[in-house]
């Protein structure tokens, strides 16, 4: 399927009637990836779960082939979670940790990750190291191959791109470092830059990627995906609590794990929405996803520039490789005025408060931002509409 915005568009309806810029948040879905989810509800409903999923092998198993073709790997590679926390969990749980191993993490990682590396700390007694930012705003690459050098810590955790800015993280850099050290394991939460940007997990050497499929990949809410590296297949790792999906019980007290990505899943799924997670990256694949960030880096651009040449608005995001999150405030209008004129004006949007990005918000001196986060059904003329909505406020 050419990129075509008008086709694109059509493919969308309920992006007609609104200014819908919330797709870091949860997208917008295809009609492709809705019809088949409903489609599946009612074959559940007609002849229940098990018959449906039973005669269903095949398409199910095509989850696996997109969703490994849009992150370049091997669709044995691939596991189907709930969500992308929940991924980022269960890789997070497969690593032995003891007293005295250390994370190596971001000063802008997400909020429920920076959560589950204390309750680490708490439990095992491991510690943090955060990497700080270069003046530009940028992950400063040289102080993360410092701390890595000399803790040799059992994890570095990255994500590629927070939810309370736009900065994208390069993570990359960041894989070449870990590559280093065979002992090191390193996990990306990529939940807000799967479906936005291109995303290459073999040239981000990274062992676990995390992933939603709500925001920038348009698929259902309550759906996710965890990349887990041959290197990681090849050992014992897996997750803390394992069940039928997992593992075989073969002995009275052994287990056999399986050999694939599959055991970091679990025996009860939606499979309604795993088809239509399926669906979503289907329908990336289909379109491009390098056709993809081109449009998303020129529309950035464009709102961004928009933005700054409206007084008194100013914008939070900083570093030299800016995403389609985009993080605002207007002097000196309240939170609750700003809320009202955007609901107004049908504008669809997220507010980022201090507890989603604490390191960061405090360095900014807010404690809050609009969110706004195009995507690729956005077109240059709603950004044109937006902006003279926030000249109004």
């Amino acid at each position: 399927m050419a990129f075509d915005i008008n086709t694109i568009r059509s493919h969308t309806p309920a992006c007609q009637n609104k200014l819908f810029f919330n797709n870091a948040g949860s997208s917008l879905m295809p009609i492709s990836v809705s019809q088949v989810v409903h489609n599946y509800l009612k074959e559940e409903e007609e002849y229940g779960g098990y018959y449906v999923s039973d005669n269903s092998e095949e398409r199910l198993r095509g989850f696996y082939t997109e969703a490994a073709k849009l992150l370049h790997c091997q669709p044995h590679e691939i596991a189907y979670t709930h969500d992308a926390t929940e991924s980022f969990s269960r890789a997070l749980s497969s690593i032995p940790f003891e007293k005295g191993d250390c994370i190596v993490t971001s000063l802008l990682d997400y909020s429920s990750n920076q959560i589950q590396y204390l309750s680490l700390q708490k439990r095992f007694g491991i510690e943090i190291y955060r990497v700080g930012l270069t003046e530009t705003g940028d992950l400063n690459i040289q102080e993360a191959q410092e701390l890595i050098e000399k803790y040799r810590p059992k994890l570095v955790a990255i994500t590629h791109i927070p939810t309370n800015t736009g900065t994208v993280q390069d993570v990359y850099a960041i894989g070449d470092i870990c590559a280093q050290f065979d002992d090191l394991i390193y996990l990306v939460d990529a939940c807000q830059s799967v479906g936005m940007i291109d995303v290459d997990v073999k040239r981000m050497k990274c062992d676990f990627l995390s992933g939603t499929g709500r925001k920038f990949l348009r698929g259902p809410r309550g759906t996710g995906f965890l990349y887990v590296s041959e290197r990681i297949l090849n050992t014992k790792m897996s997750p803390l609590f394992i069940d039928g999906r997992s593992a075989v019980w073969s002995k009275e007290n052994e287990y056999q794990l399986a050999k694939s990505a599959k055991r970091f899943e679990t025996w009860e799924a939606s499979y309604a929405g795993k088809l239509g997670l399926k669906a979503a990256f289907t329908y990336a694949n289909e379109i491009g996803i390098t056709e993809i960030e081109n449009y998303n880096r020129e529309l950035s651009l464009y709102f961004r520039s928009r933005l700054h040449s409206i007084d008194a608005v100013e914008c939070f995001d900083r570093g030299s490789n800016l995403s389609n999150i985009i993080t605002i405030r207007k002097a000196p209008v309240s939170l609750k005025q700003m809320e009202k004129v955007l609901s107004d004006a049908s504008v669809f949007y997220s507010v980022s408060t201090v507890e989603w990005g604490l390191i960061d918000f405090n360095y900014k001196g807010v404690d809050w931002v609009v969110r706004l986060s195009p995507h690729y059904f956005n077109t240059k003329t709603e950004v044109e509409e937006l902006a003279q909505i926030l000249e109004r406020v």
